[in-house]
């Protein structure tokens, strides 16, 4: 059955090695179990039921994706999205979190509308590439600058605006773990990023007991309901779905006032463009294409990419996404969507293990976000710097993500920027329509309160 569903021979591979490639694919990505609740946290969203939501949205994307497009790609709750949702938005700009929901449900709904219609080449048209390179890598500074705030390496300071931290138990803590989980990278051992977060928890629980450390609160009070190994798992939480109305989940409705409708866009435009290149690029390392050249069954697992970011918003999470981990499977021979119904299995177990996650605190998944910022920048080597005409944008979307604390402001700069450059030079004629509606969408957001 599963030969002729999956053509497992006739993509030259075996079912043994589809496992072991889902099972890969799980460990370079099954961080976000702990990071996505950890981040959503700061968002006002209660840890479990975040991770009830994490695990949920993983598992249905990752068998979506496998059942239907047939690709051997992770979906789960994206990098940068996640930060996006919290730090801009929610926090940022004070947006009520059912409002900041139902941004990621509408973002969810024009998505799924432009996978539908395949509209991916005129959007593409309409956006330079240079741009999109400018905004991943600006969203990589971005989370790498969150993960070195995490830890209180980087801390506000009147004279400097930013500076070091001092040295403390935490601070000591963090740098090993760092230390380790860029020895696990280099070296390439599966699993590094998770290996990184278990092992710097592990070193913080004692430090935390024998030191007076703000860092340590949740952790050292979390660690003593371990002594009883009963209540290491516990069912997952649905406390979110107990609300009165449906507005208090996700308003759907209020998202659509005017002062929204730029972050909607953001999140669109951020969503669309990472769950494109992952597809692209994994695709491409797997030798998965069509007759055309393009990433296999591109149309469906554009549609299951949609349709995931558009049901994480419901179930309380920031936009689903495909994942570039996803290579990791892919490298290992994995060739069909069994590698993704692996990883939606693999996912399921981890509903019932919210006390022992909640032991892992942002300090601990600090170390794994500075390396996801490190995979995320290395598209800024795609940019042509000693063009000045796409460098210019470029830098300014990439730079001013990370100082205005603002994945939305960062977007909004290279747009207007790019759009100036190019009627500079006198060449407001390669203009992409689309861009000058883009560039008046963002014109509107200067007038948008920063609470």
């Amino acid at each position: 059955m599963l030969e002729r569903y999956f053509g497992i021979k006739a993509q030259g591979s075996t079912l043994r090695r589809e496992i072991i490639a889902g099972a890969s694919t799980f460990l370079a990505a099954m961080y976000i179990i702990a990071v996505n609740p950890n981040i959503l946290h700061q968002a006002n969203i209660p840890f479990d039921q975040a991770l009830t939501a994490t695990v949920l949205i993983s598992a249905f994307g990752c068998l979506a994706m496998g059942l239907y497009a047939k690709n051997p790609i992770l979906v789960a709750p994206g990098m940068g999205l996640n930060a996006l949702f919290t730090y801009t938005m929610v926090i940022g700009h004070g947006m009520p979190l059912p409002i900041a929901l139902g941004c990621v449900f509408w973002a969810g709904v024009l998505f799924l509308l432009l996978a539908l219609f395949n509209a991916r080449k005129y959007v593409i048209e309409a956006i330079p590439a240079s741009l999109r390179y400018g905004v991943g890598s600006g969203i990589g500074l971005f989370v790498t600058l969150i993960g070195l705030k995490n830890a209180g390496l980087v801390v506000s300071n009147p004279a400097t605006i930013v500076g070091m931290g001092e040295i403390s138990p935490s601070l000591v803590v963090f740098l090993i773990g760092l230390a380790i989980t860029i020895g696990c990278v280099v070296r390439k051992v599966p699993g590094a990023l998770v290996l990184g977060i278990a092992l710097t928890t592990i070193l913080a629980i004692p430090v935390g007991r024998w030191f007076d450390d703000t860092h340590f609160t949740a952790i050292t009070e979390s660690s003593k309901t371990l002594v009883n190994y009963t209540e290491i798992i516990s069912m997952p939480s649905f406390e979110r779905f107990k609300a009165a109305h449906w507005s208090d989940i996700v308003d759907i409705f209020g998202a659509l006032q005017y002062s929204y409708v730029p972050f909607i866009f953001v999140v669109l435009f951020t969503t669309f463009f990472d769950a494109l290149s992952t597809f692209m690029s994994v695709c491409q390392a797997g030798n998965l294409l069509d007759e055309n050249g393009e990433p296999r069954n591109l149309k469906r697992s554009m549609m299951v990419d949609a349709f995931s970011a558009l049901i994480s918003a419901p179930l309380g999470t920031s936009s689903a996404n495909a994942f570039v981990e996803s290579a990791a499977g892919v490298s290992q021979g994995g060739k069909t969507g069994i590698v993704a119904i692996v990883c939606a299995l693999l996912f399921l177990p981890f509903l019932f293990l919210s006390p022992l996650l909640q032991l892992v605190p942002s300090l601990a998944t600090a170390p794994a976000l500075v390396m996801v910022g490190v995979f995320m920048a290395s598209s800024i080597g795609e940019v042509d710097w000693r063009n000045l005409e796409v460098g210019i944008p470029a830098f300014l979307a990439m730079i001013m993500i990370p100082l205005t604390y603002s994945i939305t402001h960062g977007i909004v700069f290279g747009m207007l920027s790019y759009v100036v450059v190019k009627v500079a030079c006198g060449k407001w004629k390669e203009i992409h329509p689309a861009m000058w509606v883009l560039f008046l969408l963002s014109l509107g957001l200067f007038a948008v309160p920063t609470h």
